[in-house]
């Protein structure tokens, strides 16, 4: 049993020189398997989900950033993705938009919170 466990962990955390996305064609490392993993359970899947489970939804996960990532690429300045590019591209998608916006409104927050400290402690 330990020997499973030990052979598990091993595949999530050392890549197998694949150099990452394999189209199908045996192991790759998984990214994402861990926070996956905390997601499911916090949305009320299992405490330890199906490894398939993981799997097909990383690998979902995987192409979507991969797409929006060639698509933000392809549009505003060529070859470069910038934060207004994915804002452009998830417009017209209430959920995703307004995620986004509280995020980098939220990002902002934070940044402007730290110079606060920093000045307060170390005097500018």
């Amino acid at each position: 049993m330990a020997d499973e466990e030990d052979e598990t962990g091993f595949d999530e955390e050392f890549d197998d020189g694949s150099g990452g996305l394999d189209a199908g064609h045996g192991k790759r490392k998984r990214l994402f398997s861990k926070e996956l993993r905390c997601m499911m359970y916090g949305f009320g899947d299992d405490q330890n989900p199906y490894t398939e489970s993981v799997d097909i939804l990383e690998d979902l996960v995987i192409e979507f950033i991969t797409e929006m990532t060639h698509k933000a690429m392809s549009i505003g300045r060529q070859g470069r993705v910038q934060v207004e590019d994915i804002v452009f591209l998830i417009r017209k998608d209430p959920r995703k938009f307004a995620r986004v916006k509280d995020l980098l409104t939220m990002n902002e927050e934070l940044k402007r919170a730290r110079k606060a400290f920093d000045e307060a402690n170390y005097g500018s």
